[in-house]
């Protein structure tokens, strides 16, 4: 690592420590049991013959993502043997092991409610972890070295998408099922050797007791901000991302109304939404270096913004098979620079939501946070649909664009441009 440092350009060395290589680790054991739900337990349903109506009702399963903050106290306040962090890393992630393993070796014919249940429990040992994950990598980073952490995380998390998304799809036309799930589970390995070699971070007074560990976070953040400032801030949180995530709720019966087929989607759309999305955080996490959170916040939410307008450009242009080739260049290039919007304006608000934590109360108050970011994404994206069918696929993509106008306007008091870099809110 050091001749590393010492042979690499300037602006890559904030990149080549030792903890932005554990942010690697962090982002891909978060990433993993994630995506392993939304991407590779649906295919097995369905390629096991499970109805379409059965297999919706397991995005349900997602809901301990959302209401994490109730349990995070608990890790807040209890300290296992290998430590406060470290020991709920490893916890979760021996169980994540177990659980993605033994899920496929249920059949999902006969014994679909042991699939869910065991479903259920993967996706709560996944939101736990990652409450743990959050409030380590909180706790071991510098103010100046948050934003490039958390883009390094995130991009990881991405990352990590591509074994149960890909990989073990493909494992599955050559193996039984539960082997795939069982090989699947190896990738937690990394995570957990990473939990043991890794340091404590220094406790900062935990809470004595579990009434304190409830409470005082939520004290500490409203004496900190004030009513009205934690208000503020956490109507920022609900609003930043929330045209951006409405956007991309269905972005794939979209495209399928746009005429393009099942291989244009799976070719183009994958590749130009992972890359543009990975490299975004990279260039976001580096400048933020530079330039800070906040202005962070303003240009990468600025670009976050316009970029939905290529959606309603593809709409407007419509299905144009005659000019195949065009459509081809036009889907990617709109996928590609949205999700580079995603990336840059991600990577952004994820350092800002950890800079917004207390030391001694980070896993609470960062599980409240993203809990709160979550939101949009499983409540008020069911509604897309509804909105699709009243405004057209035009006014759909212009009001995703403007209900991100609020968010922006929020910065002038939760992130202000001329704010000192290291400031907190």
């Amino acid at each position: 690592m050091t001749l590393l440092l010492m042979t690499a350009p300037a602006w890559l060395a904030p990149l080549l420590t030792r903890k932005m290589l554990i942010c690697i680790f962090t982002g891909f054991a978060s990433g993993l049991p994630l995506y392993l739900l939304i991407n590779l337990v649906p295919a097995w349903l369905r390629s096991e013959g499970v109805d379409l109506k059965t297999i919706g009702f397991f995005a349900l399963i997602q809901f301990p993502f959302t209401w994490k903050f109730i349990w995070a106290p608990f890790l807040d306040r209890f300290i296992l043997p290998l430590g406060r962090r470290r020991g709920w890393m490893l916890l979760t992630q021996v169980g994540l092991l177990f659980s993605i393993g033994t899920l496929g070796g249920f059949d999902p014919r006969k014994e679909i409610l042991l699939i869910s249940g065991l479903a259920a429990l993967l996706a709560f040992l996944s939101a736990t972890q990652d409450i743990a994950l959050d409030a380590f990598r909180r706790e071991i980073l510098s103010e100046a070295e948050l934003g490039l952490g958390s883009s390094v995380h995130v991009n990881a998390y991405r990352v990590a998408g591509l074994v149960p998304g890909s990989l073990s799809l493909i494992l599955a036309d050559s193996l039984p099922w539960n082997q795939v799930f069982w090989i699947t589970a190896l990738f937690m390995i990394p995570g957990m050797i990473m939990a043991i070699l890794v340091k404590e971070p220094e406790i900062l007074t935990p809470p004595k007791t579990l009434r304190e560990a409830c409470i005082e976070p939520f004290n500490e953040f409203i004496g900190r901000q004030g009513v009205q400032g934690a208000l503020l801030v956490l109507s920022f949180l609900f609003l930043y991302k929330l045209g951006d995530s409405l956007a991309t709720a269905l972005s794939t019966p979209f495209y399928l109304d746009m005429g393009y087929s099942k291989t244009d989607i799976g070719l183009i759309a994958k590749h130009a939404g992972l890359w543009p999305a990975v490299i975004g955080g990279m260039i976001g996490g580096l400048w933020m270096v530079k330039i800070g959170i906040n202005r962070a916040l303003w240009i990468f939410g600025l670009v976050q913004m316009v970029t939905i307008l290529g959606f309603a450009w593809l709409a407007w242009l419509g299905p144009q098979p005659e000019i195949l080739g065009f459509n081809r260049g036009a889907l990617a290039a709109v996928i590609s620079a949205e999700y580079l919007g995603v990336g840059l304006g991600t990577a952004a608000f994820t350092a800002f939501i950890a800079r917004s934590t207390h030391p001694a109360y980070t896993a609470t108050q960062f599980a409240l946070f993203t809990s709160l970011t979550a939101v949009p994404r499983t409540v008020i994206n069911a509604f897309a649909g509804v909105l699709v069918e009243n405004l057209g696929w035009v006014g759909f993509y212009m009001l995703c664009t403007a209900l991100a106008v609020p968010g922006m306007l929020l910065l002038i008091k939760v992130a202000p441009w001329n704010a000192a870099r290291g400031e907190n809110v």
